[in-house]
């Protein structure tokens, strides 16, 4: 199918502003749209794609937002947001159906300030690093006022704070990492970025394809960076906390193709499609992901995971996933795709 050039709604020198998506008048668009360039429904292609667009939220995407993935040029969500927007677009008809992510937090959860407090009842700074040997000298610990608050006693917290941090030492993971506060349930942060938001609906209604969204994180005693499952699936005594998304792994496997987008390269991108490959490796030469609408967590003077997100792609790259460029047309991409997409 040839690519489509953008519907004259698309307005995307405003990726970066947060409005109202005014569904009715897009959804009579879409409805021409459609019409006007022969789209069929998604349900009768011959050879499914799927658009697997992770966290592409305010709070990652949006500057002046709580965690913006600026990577290091500054702008990076705010340009890769652009760019998913107009691949979309461009792809309308080849793209049969959109899976997204979204970071789903509250107030009281390990890595966020309030979780913390030092000897003298000190909250911890954004972008603390808690390490077992901090938790062993007591550097940090669980404020009782909120185990409380999430109804666990005080010495239960404390000891899955100390288990928490080493079994992420142990399985190599990044240390325990306090963040802003973001991805707020509830808030305007939480919500896709309006322009994407846009694009996909427009989508659902041209393609006659319901979009499917995965929210994760909400348990307060583990992060959940990858979309398949928290970093730590059981706390000190063999409790759950949370099991991974078999059901979403079976649904994209019974993809052609598997199109990877989002925030943030270097965590929640990277250990979705690690914990994807993990649990299914054939799905590996079905992935193509895209490197220009991905930005790594820098933070000048702070953190910088560029490097780990580069090393990522690299892996993913050697299991046998395509990294490729957004602007690319897609009949141009590596591996069985030319043959996806023709139809």
């Amino acid at each position: 199918m040839d690519e489509l050039p953008p519907p004259p709604h698309a307005d995307l020198a405003r990726v970066g502003e947060v409005w109202r998506v005014d569904y009715e008048s897009r959804f009579h668009d879409a409805l021409e749209w459609s019409t006007q360039h022969d789209l069929t429904p998604a349900a009768e292609d011959e050879k499914r794609v799927c658009l697997l667009a992770v966290d592409v939220q305010n709070t990652f995407c949006t500057p002046g937002f709580e965690l913006f993935v600026g990577g290091r040029s500054g702008t990076g969500a705010l340009d890769d947001s652009r760019r998913l927007c107009e691949f979309v677009y461009r792809n309308l008809a080849t793209v049969t159906q959109a899976f997204v992510t979204m970071d789903t937090h509250q107030a009281f959860q390990i890595f966020h300030a309030p979780f913390l407090v030092d000897e003298e009842g000190r909250h911890p700074d954004p972008y603390t690093l808690v390490t077992p040997a901090d938790v062993e000298r007591a550097r940090w610990r669980v404020d009782p006022a909120v185990a409380e608050a999430l109804e666990i006693s005080s010495p239960h917290a404390e000891g899955h704070l100390r288990a928490y941090v080493e079994t992420l030492a142990a399985g190599g993971k990044f240390d325990l990492t306090i963040w802003p506060f973001h991805a707020m349930l509830g808030g305007i942060g939480h919500a896709l970025v309006s322009a994407v938001e846009e694009a996909l609906f427009f989508h659902a209604i041209a393609r006659r394809s319901q979009t499917r969204f995965e929210l994760k994180g909400r348990n307060p005693l583990t992060e959940h960076y990858s979309v398949f499952g928290p970093e730590v699936t059981e706390g000190p005594h063999g409790e759950s906390l949370g099991e991974r998304n078999a059901v979403l792994v079976r649904a994209l496997l019974d993809f052609d193709a598997v199109v990877v987008a989002g925030q943030a390269k270097s965590h929640c991108v990277a250990w979705s499609v690690e914990d994807l490959v993990r649990a299914a490796p054939e799905i590996a030469p079905k992935l193509y992901l895209l490197e220009d609408c991905s930005s790594p967590v820098v933070v000048p003077g702070a953190v910088d995971y560029s490097e780990d997100a580069d090393a990522a792609f690299e892996r993913f790259a050697s299991a046998g996933a395509h990294v490729v460029r957004s602007k690319e047309p897609m009949r141009s991409w590596p591996g069985s795709l030319n043959a996806t997409v023709a139809r």
